[in-house]
């Protein structure tokens, strides 16, 4: 797998999400508020809003624009909602963030 470095663990606030720019599209970073991290496509799979600017709780986000409620692990939407965004890998190493690409 190819790593690459997102910065501290610190540099992404609890409950809140930092967004990594890619070739491929901004990708969302998110941090629990038990520090556990999780990486999304930054666009929810309804109206492609950014997700990274959602209100993240419990291994949730919900999508600002109409919130919808997206699994963090996984990047499926929860409840009577269907549709999925692209979930990548993360590693926390010696307080370093890191991401598969």
């Amino acid at each position: 797998m190819n790593w690459t470095e997102v910065g501290p663990l610190s540099a992404i606030p609890q409950k809140g999400a930092r967004v990594i720019e890619t070739s491929d599209g901004d990708v969302a970073v998110f941090r629990t508020s038990t520090d556990e991290v999780f990486a999304l496509f930054d666009q929810c799979p309804h109206k492609k809003g950014p997700l990274s600017q959602g209100i993240v709780y419990d291994k949730k986000v919900a999508c600002p624009l109409h919130n919808w409620v997206i699994a963090l692990d996984s990047g499926e939407a929860t409840g009577p909602d269907k549709g999925c965004t692209r979930s990548f890998a993360t590693k926390v190493d010696n307080g370093t963030v890191f991401i598969a690409l």
